[in-house]
């Protein structure tokens, strides 16, 4: 007997579980039709989370800027606008992350994440500061979501507690990455460069680009038509 990160337990007679012989290639992959596969179910404990968040979102977004202060946000490089339009696609592509279709949303929140990351660089931000934002953004959704989580048995509270902060783990570590490639770029000339860097210091191009990651969340998490 076993047991999945939600808490639920499963057997080897469980219908998802298959056993399959030593040295027996694997099936080739299935290319699966939007249109007639079905949603993922989510565990209750993670739909409750996705909830709070987008319940809190205002709040969460309001409060992570205002710690932030006016060092950072407020001038004509970096107008609030624009960084209020950033944090708010994080969130949503973060909370899209705790609900069904995560694995749709995936590669859009490491883009988004990525993108954080290569601003901050152009806001003038170290290495460190981009980490202490993001861990900002945990302790904000840890103060939300505090009440979903202790809503559930201990069990399903941990397992919840521990995949929010992979999460966020897992976006602190691409936003270091998109840091790093901003750097790079800003190092070398552009004919060196490996692919064609985006002005991300330039807020006409920010704009641009976070909308058209926004696009492509809304595509992603967008429920075909039955």
């Amino acid at each position: 007997m076993g047991q999945n990160e939600t808490g639920d337990q499963w057997t080897a007679s469980s219908p998802a579980i298959r056993l399959v012989a030593l040295g027996t290639p694997p099936a080739p992959p299935v290319a699966l039709d939007r249109e007639t596969v079905p949603l993922r179910a989510s565990h209750p404990s993670l739909v409750a989370a996705s909830r709070a968040i987008a319940e809190h979102r205002d709040t969460i977004i309001d409060q992570w800027i205002d710690w932030l202060g006016d060092g950072h946000i407020g001038s004509r490089t970096t107008p609030r606008q624009l960084i209020e339009a950033e944090f708010g696609l994080i969130l949503d592509a973060y909370s899209a992350m705790v609900g069904p279709l995560r694995r749709e949303v995936k590669t859009v929140y490491n883009r988004v994440a990525e993108l954080y990351g290569r601003h901050a660089a152009g806001r003038g931000l170290a290495a460190g500061e981009v980490v202490e934002e993001m861990q900002h953004l945990r302790e904000l959704l840890i103060r939300h979501l505090a009440p979903t989580i202790a809503g559930f048995r201990p069990r399903q509270s941990m397992a919840l507690f521990l995949r929010l902060n992979r999460l966020v783990d897992h976006g602190v570590a691409m936003a270091v990455v998109g840091y790093t490639d901003e750097l790079v770029a800003s190092l070398l000339p552009n004919d060196d460069s490996p692919a064609p860097m985006p002005n991300v210091g330039d807020t006409k191009v920010m704009q641009e680009r976070l909308q058209s990651l926004r696009d492509e969340l809304t595509r992603s998490i967008a429920v075909p038509a039955r």
